[in-house]
């Protein structure tokens, strides 16, 4: 077994919020001298809940402050997200809903 140690540890973070000790560190190595299952770890789904049948398109949009503060309001008092409320609102303009 390899033994791993850094200096400064204590200056060292996971994105996670963790802070890498050596401890930590061993743990890790002793867990990448086992191997991984590659095909467990290529089919594990991740990112944002689907919409609709197939992946979804991001369309930047750009308002002016009076719109933006509209929709913030609008946001606060509905307890939705922005993307909600703005797909509604572009769904009503399209008549799709």
């Amino acid at each position: 077994m390899v033994s791993y140690t850094i200096d400064r540890v204590s200056e060292m973070w996971t994105f996670q919020g963790r802070e890498l000790d050596n401890a930590y560190l061993a743990a890790l190595a002793a867990e990448a001298e086992q191997g991984y299952d590659v095909d467990a770890i290529l089919t594990r789904k991740g990112g944002r809940p689907a919409l609709g049948n197939g992946p979804s398109v991001v369309v930047p949009v750009r308002l002016t402050p009076a719109q933006n503060a509209a929709l913030n309001q609008r946001i606060a008092t509905s307890g939705r997200t922005r993307s909600e409320v703005l797909r509604d609102a572009l769904d009503a303009y399209l008549v799709l809903a």
